[in-house]
């Protein structure tokens, strides 16, 4: 008999994920009534927002009619609108608990909620029994399912109405064992922009990784009309947009502005509506532009963005767009160096060529190296740290580029001495084609980044270790030559 007035409450299981409702039901003379999903209320009782698009409805006309094992790639709300199901719930997921059963008897007063990859299964007990689902993805036949038999051994489930004695369709009776089982792979993560220095360095952050598909520029045009069905995007737990417009003077002219709204914004935008209909994490890096350089502190995550060019406004807007999607980190960096063209490969450069450099000493900052970036994106995904904005820079003291400029001189040999420092505006002053405004304060405050675990390394070091790594290139170089 179904318990009436229950009060609305959420049970966490031996699997995870895998919640157990009491429903509120509410009945008289007349019959009964209950808010089978309501989203506010259950949200609050435990139920993630998991973005139903379909709504299923399974009758059963006798008892013992048996369905199962199945694990599909969406989540799945089960309710019961007449009569008694026994469910049973396997997790069929890669993992330590792959393997474990949950069993319930669902009734009007009791739901669950199956997140992908567990197996579902249930078997009638009264005649005439309408069991329903909500799922947050359609059906496709290119989707990967997993099933296992009822009648597997090591599962041992204890069916009420033994499996000889009940209603079973021939696939259902066919499904393998356990044994022979491939678990069910977990959502994948997906970097964009994986050609350009932050790419290659998620690349090697996430080398250890089967789950992370990489494409580049030339495999995914951001403002594309067709970017929704490039990908199945259900199958993507998270994005990793490392993709971006960066040349930030190019910026300015007429043909750059464009271009640099069009993946700024435009192709951000549109990744963000993807992330947020399909309940995926999306990670987009954020730049000190988005502010003008004139607090006389480090600016915190929360401070107000001001940006002075075209470059920092299409950043802006870009988080501004970000932040409206449920899950979503936005990774705040600034003056970064990796793998490709940069400020600390220049200046190597000019120092072995017998250049003597004019180098800008009046903005304040810390270098990023993309492999420090890369490591505290995958800290915070992995840690599951509070969705929001984070500021990642390297640690240690703050300095100019010029200060840069002299320290790695001194680190490849040369004479520090070798570099001049010069003003902004002295330094562009001859510029034949439009410069972009920079901010004179580009420090970032590490204090959030640092409260979930992650300390960024010293600049001092990487930075030596950078140097090195070049040195040791040009050596090899020169020794085949």
């Amino acid at each position: 008999m179904t318990e009436y007035d229950k009060a609305l409450t959420a049970r966490a299981t031996q699997i995870a994920g895998l919640l157990v409702f009491e429903i509120p039901v509410h009945g008289d003379n007349r019959g009964w009534f209950k808010e089978n999903w309501q989203r506010e209320k259950m949200g609050l009782a435990g139920l993630p927002d998991f973005g139903p698009v379909q709504n299923n409805i399974s009758f059963n006309d006798a008892p013992g009619t048996t369905r199962g094992i199945h694990a599909e790639p969406w989540d799945k709300f089960i309710s019961v609108a007449t009569g008694r199901i026994f469910g049973v719930w396997v997790d069929l997921r890669a993992g330590s608990t792959f393997g474990v059963v949950v069993t319930a008897i669902l009734d009007p007063s009791r739901a669950v909620f199956v997140p992908r990859g567990v197996g579902n299964a249930f078997q009638t007990l009264d005649p005439n029994t309408v069991y329903t689902y909500l799922v947050n993805d359609h059906w496709s036949a290119d989707a990967q399912y997993a099933s296992v038999n009822l009648a597997d051994e090591t599962l041992a489930i204890d069916w009420p109405i033994p499996l000889d004695r009940a209603e079973l369709s021939v696939k259902d009776r066919a499904h393998p064992r356990l044994s022979e089982l491939v678990p069910f792979a977990p959502r994948r993560t997906l970097v964009l922009g994986a050609g350009g220095q932050l790419g290659r360095a998620l690349h090697e952050v996430y080398s250890d990784a089967g789950y992370v598909d990489l494409a580049a520029r030339g495999q995914l045009d951001l403002t594309s009309s067709g970017l929704d069905k490039a990908f199945r995007w259900r199958d993507y737990d998270t994005i990793i947009n490392a993709a971006a417009f960066t040349a930030v003077d190019a910026a300015e002219s007429a043909e750059g502005r464009a271009a640099a709204w069009a993946a700024n914004v435009t192709g951000v935008s549109t990744l963000a509506r993807l992330a947020t209909e399909h309940g995926m994490t999306l990670v987009h890096i954020s730049s000190d532009y988005v502010f003008d350089g004139t607090s006389p502190r480090p600016y915190r995550e929360d401070d107000s963005v001001s940006p002075l060019g075209v470059y920092g406004q299409t950043k802006a807007a870009g988080d501004c767009i970000v932040a409206t999607v449920p899950r979503h980190y936005i990774v705040r960096t600034s003056w970064v160096i990796g793998d490709g063209r940069n400020f600390v490969g220049t200046m190597l450069s000019l120092a072995e060529r017998g250049i003597d450099p004019f180098v800008v000493d009046d903005q304040q900052g810390r270098l990023t190296f993309t492999s420090e970036l890369a490591r505290a994106i995958r800290h915070l995904i992995e840690s599951r740290a509070p969705f929001g904005t984070y500021n990642v820079t390297g640690s240690g003291g703050v300095c100019s580029w010029a200060d840069i400029a002299r320290r790695t001189f001194a680190l490849a040999g040369h004479d520090p001495d070798r570099v001049t420092g010069v003003s902004t505006k002295e330094y562009f002053a001859a510029a034949a084609t439009p410069v972009a405004p920079r901010p004179r304060n580009s420090v970032l405050c590490l204090e959030k980044i640092l409260s979930v675990g992650f300390e960024p390394a010293p600049v001092d070091r990487l930075l030596a270790a950078y140097v090195d790594a070049k040195k040791h290139a040009l050596a090899r170089r020169k020794g085949h030559a």
